[in-house]
């Protein structure tokens, strides 16, 4: 800090480049002496540089022997060349008069025929090289030890031994320290020749490794130091032969403690001996060492360890371990690593000004810690006010006087040796000022605060400048008497004043203030003494502070009265704590000693002593530490363990008292022993401090001993173990494998924990040392507990209530684990009683907030008023949906009175409970709550979409589908988009618009043998869904119904082209039954036939006319009004295309009479897909019930444009109308959707009445109720399709009982209403009975759903329910059979179905069905059933046309 300070006070002065010389001198000697030439000057002076001075060659330490010569080398550098002299242990050596030593010209010492005797060591010493330059100063080189190897002296001698023949032997021969670089051995009085088994010790010991013969003989080691060689006695080695039997392992030579320093190398001895030879491994700190790969690590003949090139990190304990297969033996030594002291940072050369404070800095790192010393000029430096020791090795100069310029050195010196820095110190003449005025002595300079420590000046500015807000200052201070001055510089410019730190007590300063401006330094004020304050009389520190231990549990601490009193000493505070711990105890002594008592024993202690007088507590002394006295161990030794090895011994292991309990260094152990039955006979032994295990040998067979071990230091025996008992095995038992598995293993489960029992193994000829039991809750590997052999059983503590646990056990001993016994258990549930239930939440509300969010709310009975919940209670919320019906609840944790359930499905009914928890207790599920989730846009498109070709007819086509697996909300609607151009635009496909959630549609007009491409989007009310992968088709080429088969086989692609799957009902032709293209019929009776049918129809149609003109005429105003609804509604919506404004008439028929009969089937030898026969207008439909009719009618008033005949369009007409086209999809009310599929069952005679005899694609039969066959009727089908519109939706089949009373039919609007009267008969007989359709119901209302499915009664003929169609286009049918009845199952067209018979629910009452039908009915007017009588004589005309043909 003084340095800084100095250095701005040179900033304020016109010295500045004096400055940047300062910076510049700090840097590194040798940069610093590099650029001295070209230090810039300054105006009028030259500026000195500094002087490279420094020593090239250093003398090292040196070992010499008696008459010998010896050289210090030493070389300095510098210009002028240096005088060297010599220092011997610190005085300079008179070289001129001395004939022995003499100084070489670089500087070196020799020394010849150096001296040396037991009283006489003129030469031995330390050595120091001394270089000076006169003009520059003095340097000193290190300090080189110089030792002289005394006279030989032998403190052991070998002795003469004998060894086995690959044994191991060793030979004594310790000389004098510095005397064993010069010990050598002779065999036989020849020098012995070293290698890899015959090695010598640094000791000077002889290690011979792996004996053999000619290793017998004379040995001596003779010392040759310069004088006559000596000799040590010499003593014979025998070289036994092999005994070959086992001798006890014993360590030869053990390692010691070492100390070396980083760099040399070190050799760790470890010699046994022993039959067998044992083998010598080294471990590190419990590390194994391997010495066969490292490049640093050797070992040595007979097993020592030499280490090459020691570092810091090869400190530590080392470890030797003998093994020889029977027993083994360790021994350890601690290796000690030193460093010489080395320089992290040098001193520097400095720059100043007198007055200056500076400070050299050196850092300095070593092993033991140095210490550091300063020299200048060769003499050292004595720390004193104004040279003081900072932050441990730094030089603090302050108040610099020319005096101080010189060479300083930092060195430092610990126990391995000692090294120097140095820097150059120069002080600097002030520049000489410019021209111009300099300021004048600064005015009434004051001290304004005296202090003990600082004294505060104030001044005015001088009169030359009385302004002076650009003059800087310097305060100049000394002790009074003292000619070194500091100096203190102002801060900033026009500061006047300044507070001098650091200041003595009661001592007088001598001040003076001076002005510098940009031209220099001005004059000075007059001198002003001050003398600061005296500190307050405190005593100052105890002398003479001793403590020592009185007794295992006290110190007693002694000190003296302080030197300076300062007054009269009223009491003491002793201040104590134990080492390693930070709380400080106290206590008050009047005298002076004292003795503290219960303490810890064996722990030491740190003390100090504050002294008291009037004024308050003075200076403490430095901490005193001591240790208590040791003690008796107050703990026996811990986790004591017996092994059974055999028949006659036991191992027994322990491990040492608790550290708190130790009260000393360990010594010892003693063991004691003894028989179970003779407790008397007490046997002891001692082992060393170190070990923790002991064999006992010469037991007896088969017998229990009891074994315990107490612990000793130097006070004596601490308490002992408590008995352990162990048996001797009856024979020596086989150990050289694990043992088998135990022969049972049994388990009782308990709350918390499980009763573990078990058998040993069956093979008791093995050693069994314990048991191993293994669980854990699914593994049994999570814990593992060890037990002694003799143990049957064990309980498991602590586990979890009703939990599923798996346990192993495994009988082990030294060879290791045997095979495992598994065993599983499940602990009982917890018996505690639940605590009392808490309330259950109330309130609940589900508040819709999207498609796939709820909000649930609630309120708690058990919170206050307010609602606040201030404890850690917590609400579970749980919810599911109904759909399907196995799904599981999920639930979700709330902490406030609401939560955000996410994540639901669309349109999906939710219900959510919730309850409450708060620690253990909960309440009950509340009362549920339900919410719907709002629609969204369908997400997946329809499925299962199929293009088949309509029978007969190879330019209609039929699309069927599923609908989507995410409709997200109720269907409105569907979308057919189709092309020829798979990759056209979507705008430039054709639409067709299909209402309500039906599933299936035609599409007629089509171009024959063309490939087209369909896709369907379905709707609901938020909007269009994706559309589906488009299917391709391609229409038949021939137009004739009889190809239909085959064309749409070839014709047939993407799904449009599956085959069906006839199943189990198809049955080959047989002979006789009408073959697909006919069978032989006389034309007679196919001419007859056709007469009665068409009389039939006649028939049927005038008792239809008349029904609907009696009808009309009893509307009423109230019906009146339905029927002008109805006309709107009907009026809303435009055909498509070119078609009539007035809507064609539609036939209807009473249904309540009409049953499913039974049908007999035609198989087709070649059938390309089963299919329902196309109704040809409104009657093909039955309704279930009246309010069916309604929704039908209200379905068919949304969208109607699409059903008339004359909206069937051409693909291009289509197209060109697309553009235009209105797709309105209103929400319609669902209703059934039925299949029929074709069964067996039992004979019917009505079938054979008919078989064979009709040739018409369709046969209608309409049954009375009184009459017991039914009345056969025919119509052309081609002319029906001109005078109805198609229909779209999916059918209905509704069988009715025959004993229904006939109701008057309505004029009903809906063609779709109606079900045709259309059967068919085939004249094929098959063996296994006749078929009888059935029905797929897909219910959207419970009303209208087929709960009781049952078989309709057998007997009356069945028509079959056909899918909705556009009018044929040709009668080219009629000249053609049928082939068979096929049945179609909505979007499965090709495969048939496993039959389900179905019963349709039956006609409402009288009263009940005619208020339902006055409810929905709408009549014609006048003018309209003019229209409808004219159409109906058209279809008369059709049916004379048919007739006649």
């Amino acid at each position: 800090m003084a340095a800084e300070r100095g250095a701005r006070r040179l900033l304020s002065t016109s010295s500045f480049w004096l400055y940047c010389l300062l910076l510049l001198g700090r840097r590194a000697p040798g940069a610093a002496a590099a650029r001295s030439g070209s230090t810039p000057q300054s105006p009028g002076a030259s500026i000195r540089t500094f002087t490279p001075f420094y020593f090239l060659v250093e003398p090292v330490d040196t070992l010499s022997v008696r008459g010998s010569s010896v050289i210090l080398n030493c070389s300095a550098y510098s210009e002028p060349s240096p005088k060297i002299e010599w220092k011997k242990d610190g005085t300079f050596l008179n070289l001129v008069s001395d004939d022995r030593r003499q100084l070489l010209p670089d500087g070196s010492l020799f020394i010849s025929n150096v001296v040396h005797s037991k009283h006489n060591k003129p030469d031995e010493g330390y050595y120091q090289c001394v270089a000076t330059v006169e003009s520059l100063g003095t340097i000193i080189s290190r300090t080189a030890k110089l030792i002289v190897a005394g006279l030989p002296r032998f403190t052991s001698q070998p002795e003469p031994s004998s060894i086995y023949a690959g044994n191991n032997a060793i030979l004594n021969c310790e000389v004098n320290a510095d005397l064993v670089p010069f010990v050598r051995w002779e065999q036989n009085r020849q020098p012995l020749l070293l290698d890899d088994r015959v090695i010598k010790l640094p000791s000077g010991m002889l290690v011979i490794s792996n004996a053999t013969e000619g290793d017998g003989g004379l040995y001596r080691c003779v010392v040759e130091s310069g004088g006559p060689p000596k000799y040590s006695d010499e003593v014979e080695l025998k070289v036994l032969p092999d005994p070959e039997v086992t001798s006890d392992l014993v360590f030869l030579k053990q390692p010691s403690p070492l100390v070396r320093v980083i760099g040399q190398d070190v050799v760790l001895p470890c010699v046994a001996s022993g039959l067998p030879t044992p083998t010598i491994k080294w471990m590190k700190n419990e590390e194994a060492l391997d010495t066969e790969s490292s490049e640093r690590l050797v070992l040595l003949a007979g097993g020592s360890l030499e280490i090459s090139d020691v570092t810091e990190d090869d400190a530590g304990t080392y470890f030797c371990i003998a093994d020889n297969g029977n027993e083994t033996i360790e021994a350890q030594a601690e290796l000690t690593v030193q460093a010489q002291p080395e320089f992290l940072k040098q001193p520097t050369n400095i720059y100043a000004h007198e007055s200056m404070d500076i400070v050299f800095e050196c850092e300095v790192t070593g092993k033991p810690t140095p210490t550091v010393k300063w020299v200048k000029n060769g003499d050292m430096v004595i720390p004193s006010d104004y040279f003081k020791i900072v932050k441990e090795h730094n030089l603090q100069v302050l108040g610099l006087v020319k005096s101080d310029e010189g060479f300083y050195q930092c060195i430092a010196e610990n126990d391995v040796g000692n090294a120097q820095a140095g820097a150059q110190l120069i002080i600097l003449e002030h520049a000489p000022a410019t021209t111009g005025p300099l300021p004048s002595a600064p005015r009434d300079v004051v001290a304004s605060l005296v202090s003990t420590r600082f004294i505060k000046l104030t001044w005015r500015t001088p009169a030359s400048d009385p302004h002076g807000d650009n003059l800087t200052y310097s305060v100049f201070y000394t002790k009074e008497g003292i000619a070194r001055e500091r100096v203190e510089n102002t801060s900033h410019p026009g500061e006047m004043q300044v507070t001098i730190q650091n200041l003595m007590p009661a001592t007088v300063y001598i001040f003076r203030v001076m002005a510098q401006n940009k031209h220099g330094s001005g004059e000075s004020s007059a001198p002003l003494r001050v003398e600061t304050q005296p500190e307050v009389q405190l005593p100052g520190p105890a002398p003479n502070l001793r403590a020592y231990a009185a007794s295992p549990t006290s110190i007693t601490v002694t000190w003296e009265t302080p030197v300076s009193g300062n007054g009269e000493i009223q009491n003491y505070k002793l201040y104590y704590m134990e080492k390693g711990t930070d709380k400080e105890q106290d206590v008050d002594v009047s005298s002076h000693s004292y003795t503290i008592n219960g303490l810890k024993k064996y722990t030491e202690y740190s003390f100090r002593v504050v002294a008291y007088n009037k004024h308050g507590p003075g200076v403490s002394t430095p901490d005193v530490a001591v240790r208590t006295l040791s003690d008796v161990p107050s703990a026996a030794p811990q986790n004591l363990s017996l092994e059974v090895r055999n028949s006659k011994s036991i191992m027994i292991h322990w491990q040492p008292p608790a550290p708190a309990t130790q009260n000393g260094q360990i010594t010892g152990y003693k063991i004691r022993y003894r028989k179970a039955s003779r407790k008397s006979d007490v046997t002891e032994t001692l082992v060393s401090g170190t070990q923790l295990s002991q064999l006992i040998e010469g037991l007896d067979r088969g017998t229990e001993y009891n074994f315990r071990v107490a612990a000793l230091t130097i006070n004596g025996t601490g308490p002992a173990t408590d008995w352990l008992s162990a048996e001797t095995f009856e024979s020596d038992l086989d150990e050289t494998r694990v043992p088998e598995v135990p022969s049972s293993l049994h388990v009782r489960p308990l709350v918390t924990s499980i009763v573990v029992s078990w058998t040993p193994p069956e093979n008791q000829n093995i050693v069994v040392r314990g048991y191993a039991i293994g669980y854990g809750i699914g593994s049994p590997h999570a814990q593992t507990i060890k037990v002694d052999y003799k143990q049957r059983y064990y309980t498991i503590e602590n586990l979890d209530p009703s939990s599923h646990y798996v346990i192993t056990l495994k009988a082990f001993n030294n060879v290791g684990e045997g095979i495992p016994l598994y065993e599983s258990a499940v602990t009982r549930p917890h018996t505690v009683p639940d605590p009392t239930p808490m309330m259950p939440p109330v309130g609940v509300q589900a508040s819709i907030l999207s498609h796939d969010t709820i909000r649930i709310t609630w309120a708690d009975n058990s919170l206050p008023k307010h609602q606040k919940i201030t404890d850690s209670r917590y609400y579970t919320v749980r919810w599911k949906t109904n759909i399907p019906a196995n799904t599981k609840y999920k639930n979700a944790n709330a902490t406030t009175l609401s939560y955000l359930v996410t994540g639901l499905k669309p349109n999906t009914l939710y219900e959510f409970s919730v309850m409450v928890t708060k620690g253990r207790r909960s309440s009950t599920w509340s009362m549920t709550a339900h919410g719907t989730t709002f629609e969204l846009v369908p997400t997946s498109p329809p499925k299962d979409v199929t293009v088949v070709s309509k029978e007969g007819k190879p330019k209609t086509i039929i699309v069927n589908w599923q609908p989507p697996s995410e409709a997200n909300g109720k269907i409105t609607g569907y979308i057919i988009y189709y092309s020829t151009d798979v990759n056209a635009e979507i705008h430039d496909w054709v639409i067709e618009p299909v209402v309500g959630n039906r599933l299936t549609h035609q599409i007629q007009e089509l171009t024959l043998d063309t490939p087209y491409y369909f896709k369907i989007q379905a709707r609901n009310s938020k909007g269009m869904g994706p559309m589906s992968e488009a299917v391709q088709f391609r229409t038949p080429k021939a137009d004739s119904s009889d190809k239909m088969p085959n064309d749409q086989a070839s014709g047939s692609g993407g799904k449009g082209s599956r085959l069906p799957d006839l199943g189990s009902d198809y049955k080959p032709p047989m002979s006789g039954s009408n073959s697909p293209h006919g069978s032989p019929t006389s034309p007679l009776d196919s001419n007859m036939l056709l007469v009665i049918i068409v009389s039939v129809g006649v028939i049927t149609i005038v008792v239809v006319v008349i029904i609907a003109v009696f009808c009309t005429r009893r509307t009423t105003s109230h019906q009146k009004k339905k029927r002008a609804a109805c006309k709107s509604v009907n009026g809303s919506h435009k055909y498509k295309g070119n078609s009539k404004d007035v809507k064609p008439p539609d036939l209807w028929i009473h249904h309540e009479r009409l049953e499913l009969k039974p049908i007999d089937k035609s198989p087709d030898p070649n059938p390309i897909m089963t299919d329902t026969p196309i109704p040809r207008n409104s009657q093909d439909i039955t309704p279930v019930d009246n309010s069916m009719d309604s929704n039908i009618h209200q379905r068919r008033n949304s969208y109607r444009g699409h059903e008339s005949e004359d909206s069937m369009s051409t693909l291009a007409g289509r197209r060109g109308m697309r553009p235009k086209m209105m797709m309105p999809f209103d929400s319609q009310p669902p209703q059934p959707v039925i299949s029929a599929h074709p069964i067996h069952s039992l004979d019917n005679p009505h079938h054979h009445f008919h078989s064979s005899s009709l040739a018409s694609p369709a046969r209608s039969h309409l049954y009375h109720p009184g009459s017991p066959w039914p009345i056969g009727t025919s119509m052309s089908l081609s002319d029906r399709a001109n005078s109805t519109e198609s229909v779209r939706n999916t059918p209905s089949t509704d069988t009715m009982p025959a004993s229904s009373s006939q109701t008057c039919c309505t004029d009903h609007q809906d063609p779709e209403g109606a079900t045709s009267s259309s059967y068919l008969a085939s004249s094929q007989e098959e063996d296994s009975g006749q078929s009888l359709p059935t029905a797929h119901v897909r219910p959207s209302h419970p009303l209208k759903s087929f709960a009781v499915p049952a078989v309709p009664p057998p007997g009356p003929p069945a028509y079959d329910p056909a899918l909705p169609s556009t009018p044929l286009l040709s009668q080219q049918a009629l000249n053609h059979h049928i082939h068979s009845v096929k049945t179609a199952s909505i979007g499965t067209l090709g495969r048939s179905r496993p039959p389900m018979p179905v019963v349709v629910p039956s006609a409402p009452e009288v009263q009940e069905t005619t208020r339902m039908l006055e409810d929905s009915e709408s009549s014609y007017e006048p003018d309209e059933l003019t229209k409808e009588m004219a159409h109906l004589e058209g279809l008369m005309k059709d049916l004379n046309a048919i007739t006649t043909a």
